[in-house]
C-alpha cells in the first residue's frame, strides 16, 4: 500500500494552481478549471504522490482550514534537500514565511503561507 493522492483545501483553486506550479514548481497532472479541479505533482517525482487542490467551499472544509491556520499549524509538509536554500529561493519569489529555517532535533524546518489559506512546512530531515 502507498499514498497515491492527498488533498489540500484552498480558497481559490485557480490561484492555488498558479502558486503551486509557478512559484513552488509543481507540475500539472490534471486540470479541469470548469470543475474547479487541479491535481499537481512534484517535478522531482512526476510519478509520485499527487496533490489535489480542493475548494474549501463546504462548511467542514472551511472550518478545518481556518482552525489549522488559527492554530498556526501547517496543513502539509514538503520535504526538500536544503531548507535554507529553498527558503531563500521562495523568499526571492515573494513567498511570505511565518517561520524562518529553524533547526530541530528532527531536522531543519520552515513554514510559509501558500496564499490560499494554508501554512506549508518545509522539512529537510536533517
Amino acid at each position: 500500500m502507498r499514498i497515491g493522492m492527498t488533498s489540500v483545501y484552498v480558497a481559490d483553486v485557480e490561484a492555488a494552481f498558479a502558486f503551486y506550479t509557478r512559484t513552488l514548481g509543481f507540475r500539472e497532472k490534471l486540470r479541469i478549471p470548469e470543475a474547479r479541479l487541479a491535481i499537481v505533482v512534484s517535478a522531482e517525482d512526476p510519478d509520485g504522490t499527487t496533490l489535489l487542490l480542493e475548494p474549501n467551499d463546504n462548511p467542514i472544509a472551511r472550518t478545518y482550514q481556518q482552525a489549522l491556520r488559527e492554530a498556526g499549524l501547517p496543513v502539509i509538509v514538503f520535504f526538500v534537500e536544503d531548507v535554507a536554500a529553498e527558503h531563500e529561493r521562495l523568499r526571492r519569489l515573494g513567498v511570505v514565511f511565518t517561520q524562518a529555517p529553524t533547526a530541530t532535533e528532527w531536522g531543519t524546518q520552515a513554514v510559509f503561507d501558500d496564499t490560499c489559506g494554508n501554512y506549508i512546512q518545509l522539512h529537510d530531515g536533517g
